[in-house]
């Protein structure tokens, strides 16, 4: 049986904000299976944003075991911690966070750079990925030059250019009308359901958590319905 993707165990993280100490998170466990398609919610001060920094690899735990795909890497340094966020873990934000003044090609391409892969290899992989999202045609169009769902077709792209374990989702519908809402969770489903891509969504909103298969609750500090 295949190692969960994510499996957390009495995850604790505290921080000091002015002066006072913190606990954002309260012994979390936390497992996700391949192939799953699973949401946590939670309002503002609950611990979502620290848990899913800490999942992402943007912050680590004070104590606790996070095993990624099978990896330790509850005790790895800060480069050991950024080559796993490049090549297992596929980011999307609210925002986009695409790269203003570069192509729909070359931001999908960035990740690549990143990850060493030959010029023509990730040139190949990232057209083949844009056409995947339905941008054949938008290969050379810039972020400003694209609509609020072509954006985050490029995110979504990007995210999934170096086939990574897990897509990290944080409100990706966020910025998006209803209809553009509906398009981007009717892909996720699809990768999902079709292609088996293990996504984590992130989000405030029970229309989008209730396209999991499995929806998690943040209260202070704990986690509610992991098991």
């Amino acid at each position: 049986m295949p190692a969960p993707v994510i499996r957390m165990h009495a995850i604790d993280k505290t921080y000091a904000l002015d002066g006072v100490q913190v606990r954002a998170l309260r012994g979390v466990d936390l497992q996700v299976e391949q192939g799953e398609l699973a949401a946590i919610m939670g309002a503002s001060g609950s611990g979502k944003s620290t848990l899913m920094n800490i999942i992402g690899c943007l912050d680590v735990p004070d104590s606790g075991e996070y095993w990624l795909n099978g990896r330790d890497i509850t005790r790895l340094d800060a480069d050991a911690l950024a080559a796993i966020r490049n090549r297992a873990i596929g980011f999307v934000f609210q925002n986009f966070n695409l790269l203003a003044r570069t192509t729909a090609l070359d931001n999908v391409e960035m990740p690549l750079v990143y990850a060493g892969v030959h010029r023509a290899e990730r040139h190949a992989r990232a057209c083949a990925m844009l056409e995947r999202m339905g941008l054949g045609d938008r290969l050379q169009h810039f972020p400003n030059q694209l609509s609020g769902g072509q954006a985050q077709r490029v995110a979504l792209a990007r995210a999934l250019v170096t086939q990574p374990a897990l897509l990290l989702a944080d409100e990706p519908t966020g910025n998006l009308d209803s209809r553009t809402s509906r398009e981007i969770l009717n892909l996720l489903e699809e990768l999902n359901r079709n292609e088996a891509v293990t996504i984590l969504l992130i989000t405030h909103e029970q229309d989008v958590a209730a396209r999991a298969s499995r929806t998690l609750t943040m209260r202070d500090g704990l986690l509610e319905g992991a098991e």
